[in-house]
């Protein structure tokens, strides 16, 4: 049986000019959940991550802690949906406002729940059907690619990993809406492979940032 350690990225810059650059608390997080890897003793032999910033670089911090020497490829298709673009065709525009994230958040679900009712007919870029279609597409391109027992990490983010564990219980919509505001930063989500297929073992696993590291424990 395979496995595959689906890794959310660590905090981004939230309200910043440039979101997509882990915080220093990101990179912290980042480090700790390759710790946690480690003392799983995941032994990987494949990792993938998304082409943008904060994917990239929390792959690189943790699996210099988890793998020292295996490095990510790059893959867009593990990319977060554009919340720019689907805030601004579904959700008034709305902007990151560090003073306020929890009426971000809340602007954004609505954008998110308008965004898949709009299906193929939405105004984005990159639609809710294409959006699903190409993560489900990825994630069985690395399930192809796995030998017997072998295991993949990939670091992703929280849209992604809430869309596809939700597919896996037979709802990728109800996955994105209801488990993408639950996903911590960092947090460890376990899919399993084999002759009886694909199935989602556990979501959102982070006891590592239990007690000391309490600290370390955020969702956006």
């Amino acid at each position: 049986m395979g496995a595959i350690y689906l890794v959310r990225h660590g905090q981004a810059s939230f309200g910043a000019a440039d979101y997509d650059v882990l915080s220093e608390l990101g990179r912290a997080q980042a480090g700790h959940a390759g710790r946690e890897l480690r003392r799983r003793a995941v032994e990987a032999t494949h990792a993938r991550c998304g082409t943008l910033s904060r994917q990239r670089a929390t792959a690189e911090l943790a699996l210099a802690e988890a793998a020292p020497g295996l490095a990510a490829s790059a893959d867009v298709r593990w990319n977060e949906y554009d919340h720019v673009d689907i805030a601004a065709h579904h959700g008034g525009g709305a902007a990151q406002n560090s003073a306020d994230p929890r009426a971000y958040q809340h602007a954004l679900e609505h954008a998110l729940a308008a965004w898949i009712e709009a299906g193929a007919a939405g105004g984005c870029a990159e639609t809710w059907p294409d959006f699903l279609a190409r993560v489900r597409a990825v994630l069985a391109e690395l399930v192809a690619e796995l030998g017997k027992g072998e295991q993949a990490v990939v670091f992703t983010s929280g849209g992604v990993i809430a869309t596809l564990c939700g597919d896996l219980l037979g709802d990728a919509a109800g996955g994105l809406l209801s488990l993408n505001r639950v996903a911590v930063n960092a947090g460890v989500s376990k899919v399993v492979t084999g002759r009886s297929g694909t199935t989602l073992l556990s979501f959102n696993e982070h006891g590592h940032f239990d007690g000391a590291a309490a600290g370390l424990l955020t969702y956006r």
